[in-house]
């Protein structure tokens, strides 16, 4: 499946631009590209940078959802747009795209920076979540302000609510625009951590990016990530959750910044 991508880069191309590796942006479980543009707009001055919409997500077409599936979609659009090797960056959702990658096609993987989630089930998911949006009842004419309106009664959180908006379509015939049954038959997917055989590890430079107040990396899962990653390294990023990018975007953004020039 060739998924949508947003491509920014360096107005003059040198050639220390054009020979180092594009940097791609994965989103999270009911985000979209754009939401990382402040970051891919700082990096494509100096890099060429591609943030993609996963399947079921923004622009992207729609199915059934797996890792493994997600991981080939990915390589499918990367490969289409020439973008191979590349430095992957996710979050969530999209830092597990990008782990199973790394793992099951390192040889296209330059390196690897993850935000917040280990190589493992971590036992907080959306599925309620989920089950809430699909109940929303849509009038025949939607606009802006009336969809804020109508999700206060099923996700209360000012800030979740917000993310949701941006999946709905306003207007005439208004809906979700992302592929939300899909999403939530594939959350037991998602929720999930594929199986990796014994043997894969991926080699190359590897960042975790961990929130302070978050509880998803825990100690834990220090030994998988050395087994999986074994040169990978975590850095803590103070006063923020599991949003960390959100929360704390100028520290998120100096430690993507600092590892993007690096390698």
């Amino acid at each position: 499946m060739l998924l949508n991508v947003i491509e920014r880069g360096p107005e003059d191309i040198t050639p220390d631009t054009a020979g180092r590796p594009p940097v791609v942006l994965l989103h999270g479980l009911f985000g979209r590209a754009r939401n990382l543009g402040f970051f891919q707009r700082r990096l494509a001055t100096t890099r060429r940078t591609l943030a993609i919409d996963l399947r079921n997500h923004g622009d992207s077409p729609h199915g059934l959802m797996d890792y493994y599936t997600m991981a080939a979609d990915l390589l499918e659009t990367l490969a289409h747009h020439n973008a191979l090797p590349a430095t992957l960056v996710g979050h969530s959702m999209g830092g597990k795209v990008a782990m199973t990658l790394a793992l099951t096609r390192p040889g296209m993987v330059h390196s690897l920076l993850v935000a917040d989630i280990p190589p493992a089930r971590t036992g907080h998911g959306q599925f309620a979540l989920g089950e809430q949006m699909l109940r929303v009842p849509f009038p025949p004419f939607l606009n802006r302000a009336g969809a804020d309106r109508l999700l206060q009664h099923y996700i209360p959180n000012t800030d979740v609510r917000a993310l949701m908006l941006q999946n709905i379509r306003v207007g005439e015939n208004p809906g979700w625009s992302i592929g939300l049954r899909e999403i939530v038959e594939s959350l037991p997917n998602v929720e999930n951590w594929p199986y990796i055989p014994e043997g894969y590890t991926y080699p190359g430079p590897t960042l975790f990016l961990a929130g302070g107040n978050s509880p998803y990396i825990r100690p834990e899962h220090y030994g998988i990530m050395r087994r999986l990653f074994p040169c990978y390294r975590l850095e803590l990023i103070e006063q923020a959750g599991h949003w960390l990018h959100v929360e704390n975007p100028e520290r998120f953004a100096e430690l993507l910044e600092n590892f993007t020039e690096r390698y």
